[in-house]
């Protein structure tokens, strides 16, 4: 039973590593258009809705990728200042993005987007902030 549950984790770790892989060699457009649909699905979009969408969502895709080319190019680590610029600026563009939805959306919409981003979120920060300490039992001593 234990080499059965081994070899289960493997294969979800390995699907999840290659769907990884396989945005990344995507285009921005079919990037952008997955996501579009996607969102349509979860929040019922109209045709207008969706177009605007997609425009926003392609314009994201093609500036992560050229960031992404970017880092690719250099050989080196960002100093301490460039890291905090690089975090501000994707802070502003995170608001920007944020208000652009809030023009598209309607109220029931938006708010739905909003707990589908924290739930993305929330997400990415407990995969990140998993240490080998945190597994252990932490309760009191006896």
């Amino acid at each position: 039973m234990k080499k059965m549950s081994i070899v289960l984790m493997l294969l979800v770790g390995f699907t999840s590593i290659a769907q990884n892989r396989a945005m990344k060699d995507m285009t921005p457009e079919q990037i952008a258009t997955l996501k579009t649909k996607k969102m349509t699905l979860a929040l019922d979009l109209t045709d207008s809705q969706q177009a605007q969408i997609q425009e926003l969502n392609f314009a994201n895709a093609t500036m992560r990728k050229a960031k992404r080319d970017e880092r690719k190019k250099s050989d080196t680590k960002p100093t301490a200042d460039e890291r905090y610029e690089m975090q501000n600026k994707r802070l502003d563009h995170q608001i920007e993005n944020k208000a652009k939805m809030k023009e598209i959306l309607s109220n029931a919409q938006f708010e739905k987007w909003e707990k589908m981003q924290m739930m993305r979120h929330c997400g990415k920060k407990h995969k990140r902030s998993k240490s080998p300490k945190e597994g252990k039992n932490k309760g009191p001593r006896k």
